[in-house]
């Protein structure tokens, strides 16, 4: 009986669309774990020798543990990125790993705003000051005609850019990857990764994590940005 183990917490034992198309392809069984935590390795200990697919959230795949799960025929991520994952391992297990590109990234760009705005607007400074007693009347940074340099304009960075310009803001953004219809639609100017830091009053991050990105906010990076600037991280 083919089975799947459900490991995001909002996903189990909930009805969805998901759960259609497995039954529709014959997986007839699901392991879905109580609570509403990220699967523990005890949990995934428990779980995985009786599985032939799996629905990833977070939790870490090790190759001890994809030893553990000698049925498991296919790994699929709710989410972008293969770090949570040994790609090596699954590979040699000839385990094929999906990701869901477009699950997240208007979550992650309201994020990024959140941040932004509590940075911008003082928010948990003045928070902490009112409830002691006080009033700071420092006026706040407005966002309308400041600079956000993008870091990566894929499918985040370009939530993040369209959000931007609803801001009045200047989008600065630095991609090996051109795509010039949006560009022109928003407004983006394409400038060198040096020229975003040295231009931009907010840096804002949207990158994989490999060996080119690791490391890019350095010593000279950030000696590169203006004082007082903004670096946001939602990578």
């Amino acid at each position: 009986m083919p089975t799947v183990l459900v490991a995001p917490a909002p996903l189990r034992g909930q009805p969805g669309h998901f759960r259609e198309i497995l039954e529709a392809g014959g997986f007839d069984k699901f392991i879905e774990p109580d609570g509403d935590h990220t699967l523990s390795e005890a949990d995934l200990r428990a779980s995985l020798p009786h599985v032939d697919a799996m629905l990833a959230g977070g939790e870490f795949l090790s190759a001890e543990l994809l030893d553990l799960a000698p049925r498991l025929r296919a790994i699929a991520r709710t989410g972008v990125g293969y770090d949570a994952i040994d790609i090596a391992a699954a590979t040699t297990r000839r385990i094929p790993v999906m990701i869901t590109p477009g699950a997240n990234q208007e979550s992650v760009a309201e994020h990024t705003f959140a941040l932004l705005l509590a940075l911008a607007r003082n928010v948990v400074e003045n928070d902490q000051i009112i409830k002691a007693g006080g009033w700071d009347r420092r006026l706040p940074m407005p966002l309308r005609g400041k600079t956000i340099g993008l870091v990566g304009l894929g499918r985040i960075g370009k939530a993040v850019a369209i959000r931007a310009t609803a801001f009045g803001m200047r989008v600065l953004a630095f991609d090996p990857m051109i795509d010039a219809e949006f560009d022109a639609r928003l407004g983006v100017t394409r400038v060198s990764l040096a020229d975003l830091f040295r231009a931009s009053d907010i840096v804002s991050l949207h990158l994989p994590a490999m060996p080119e990105t690791q490391g890019l906010i350095n010593r000279e990076t950030l000696a590169m940005m203006r004082r007082g600037s903004i670096l946001l991280n939602t990578s």
